[in-house]
């Protein structure tokens, strides 16, 4: 009955977010093998088959011999888990990228149909404050703006505005390519995040459109 179900049953779709915890758990494993080595390694070094008893057969006075046994099982076990999170991941990616070429193809499919006319990209983000002296408001910044390319955020990757934090708070002192849409008109703008009098590295607010 069960095979039957499952036979049965639509594949669940992927999405990238999935593959994106699928490998961050993956490396969460790996951290956790890597610290239980690190335990063996500083327990006098026996690793995974070091002897814990001495030549007389006596237990080591060196080795802290629970610890020892504790790392070694969780490393197995760990080792195990780490193992089905990987053909977890290569499933995922197999499907992910299945959907994705159906997608591709459909999409060609539209672009041939409508060849003629091309849109331009969709706004995600909106400008709601531009704090005057601020490095927004030197690049040219205003309310109002409709944001479709920041650095490397675009209308195809953007999630959540966490996005463009992380992208600011890895590029301070660099130059943003910054792409919006201000009455109508397309206009690309250089920002450099940096500390200035105010709060945060841009000292504008952003807020995500609906789309």
């Amino acid at each position: 009955m069960k095979m039957t179900e499952v036979n049965n049953a639509v594949e669940p779709s992927v999405t990238e977010e999935d593959v994106r915890l699928l490998i961050k758990r993956k490396e969460e494993i790996e951290e956790q093998i890597k610290a239980y080595y690190d335990m063996l390694q500083a327990q006098g070094g026996v690793g995974m088959d070091g002897p814990l008893v001495d030549v007389e057969g006596f237990p080591r006075a060196d080795v802290d011999l629970y610890k020892v046994r504790t790392a070694r099982h969780s490393i197995s076990c760990l080792q195990n888990d780490h193992k089905a999170i990987m053909v977890e991941i290569e499933e995922a990616l197999h499907r992910l990228h299945a959907t994705a070429r159906v997608r591709h193809e459909k999409d060609e499919t539209k672009m041939e149909a409508t060849e003629q006319s091309v849109s331009p990209p969709s706004p995600f983000a909106l400008v709601d404050a531009v704090t005057q002296g601020s490095p927004a408001f030197q690049a040219g910044l205003r309310v109002g703006d409709e944001i479709m390319e920041f650095g490397s955020v675009n209308t195809q990757n953007f999630r959540n505005l966490r996005d463009i934090a992380s992208v600011v708070q890895h590029s301070e002192g660099k130059s943003l390519r910054v792409g919006l849409f201000r009455n109508g008109q397309e206009v690309h703008l250089n920002l450099t995040p940096r500390n200035w009098s105010g709060r945060g590295l841009l000292g504008c607010n952003l807020v995500p459109l609906q789309r």
